[in-house]
């Protein structure tokens, strides 16, 4: 029998594993691949807990932390990285990305305005802020956002954060923050000492410059004709709604005119379709923590979670509710469901090899989004031939790209070429293993039975493959 008829052979009699088959012709052998939940701690996606060892509550890759300006900003371009380098490596020692957010104000917070700004004559603004439910009203200091040396220092700092930390791995996403209180761009209810659209065009624009690489994430979408806030609707910066579940969907109704889904249709057809490239993230409504995953949640407010993402197409979410305290056995199994379903789902659907010169393979790898965005980082894969045994005997590098394939479209196929003609003779199995960048970072994985398989964090694509 010639070698590659061989090689067909042992294809097929070894695509029994898992439940998966394979078909083969005179010069190709297609294998189809088995759906399977993917984890639910799939990194850069799902529940994001504050800054903490929490995983034994509920599964996550990500964690969240607020920042004010003054621990980082010391003097008149003059930086101090310490604190924000403590918080990334403690999160990153976790195994977890981080999200961090800026601030200027932040009820019952003091001295977190630069002093050089306070010595130079910035004006702030103290009263008691009543819009902090569900906790107590609080006394909040508000600078003054037109002040010309203030927006000097906030695009000096925006550029020398996006020189130091575009792209670093320790990093999943960085929401805009800097104005207004807790940095989620309003001061309600004194909306009159919130930054002008000059200010905030400023700020955005700042962003825009410096990064390229770690999305940055604005509190509101807003067209042309918005009311408060300066245009973004063309901005390559994603969204986080912080009232998720709550006033997310687009009621009709008089008044509710604030909520996410509203603005964002008012924005425009360009921001309705921002989720396409940049990420939507956010934090589901305090009022609605963990009882938002309960199959009849007792507040009549909160809205239905699976709806919201599906129509946000939401990547990841703050959530408290699930990580404060061991959660129900059915509260936890539907949070689990309902998460995963989160930002992206690759499932690979089917293999297919050619063997069209010796030494050579040929192989096209079909993958297909089940979730309801797309990934938004360029991971790239390895290939991994392992013995009998179980032992990688060679890794070839991948050059098929994850980012951007959207839910919903056609499978997108990876075509790689495998040379192979000096490999030892043998029977192997091929996988594939999608690495994060953090050394500690759990690796992508695919939606599919065979997906740690053979290997941790590797999904199995060819169960025998004969060579030479």
């Amino acid at each position: 029998m010639r070698t590659f008829a061989k090689a067909f052979l042992l294809f097929a009699v070894g695509f029994g594993l898992h439940g998966s088959h394979v078909r083969a012709t005179a010069q190709a052998t297609t294998y189809r691949l088995q759906y399977a939940p993917a984890p639910v701690d799939n990194p850069l996606k799902g529940l994001v807990p504050y800054a903490g060892d929490v995983s034994v509550r509920f599964p996550h890759s990500l964690e969240f932390n607020y920042l004010p300006l003054s621990a980082l900003v010391v003097g008149e371009n003059r930086y101090d990285w310490q604190p924000l380098e403590k918080l990334l490596d403690e999160i990153a020692g976790r195994g977890h990305q981080a999200v961090f957010r800026v601030f200027l104000e932040y009820p019952n917070h003091k001295d977190v305005i630069p002093k050089y700004l306070l010595e130079q004559g910035l004006k702030v603004h103290q009263y008691l802020n009543t819009n902090t439910q569900p906790f107590p009203p609080a006394q909040v200091e508000t600078p003054d956002y037109n002040n010309p040396k203030l927006r000097t220092a906030l695009q000096a700092f925006i550029q020398a954060l996006g020189k130091k930390y575009d792209g670093d791995a320790r990093i999943g996403f960085i929401t805009a923050g800097l104005l207004g209180t807790w940095g989620e761009w309003h001061t309600y209810p004194r909306s009159e000492l919130f930054a002008s659209k000059t200010v905030q065009t400023e700020v955005m624009d700042a962003y825009a410059q410096a990064f390229h690489k770690t999305p940055i994430l604005l509190r509101y979408p807003a067209g042309k004709d918005d009311g408060t806030y300066a245009d973004n609707h063309a901005l390559q910066l994603g969204y986080h709604d912080d009232s998720f579940a709550w006033s997310t969907l687009d009621t009709g109704k008089k008044g509710d005119e604030w909520f996410y889904l509203s603005k964002l249709k008012l924005a425009g057809i360009e921001a309705q379709n921002r989720w396409k490239t940049s990420p939507i993230g956010g934090e589901i409504r305090p009022e609605a923590w963990g009882k938002v995953f309960d199959e009849k949640p007792d507040v009549p407010e909160i809205q239905d979670f699976r709806t919201c993402v599906d129509q946000t197409h939401a990547t990841w979410l703050m959530d408290s509710g699930m990580f404060k305290e061991q959660a129900s056995e059915q509260r936890r199994k539907r949070a689990e469901e309902q998460v995963r379903r989160m930002g992206y789902e690759f499932h690979i659907s089917k293999v297919t090899l050619n063997r069209k010169q010796k030494g050579r393979i040929e192989a096209q790898i079909d993958i297909e989004n089940r979730g309801v965005a797309p990934f938004y980082y360029d991971w790239r894969g390895k290939y991994l031939l392992i013995d009998a045994k179980g032992r990688v005997v060679h890794t070839f590098e991948g050059n098929g790209k994850l980012v951007g394939l959207l839910p919903g479209a056609a499978a997108r196929v990876w075509n790689e070429i495998f040379d192979v003609g000096k490999l030892p003779s043998g029977t192997y199995k091929l996988l594939l293993h999608i690495p994060n960048p953090l050394p500690k970072g759990n690796p992508l994985r695919f939606a599919n039975a065979t997906q740690d398989a053979d290997i941790k964090g590797a999904v199995t694509l060819v169960p025998a493959l004969s060579l030479p």
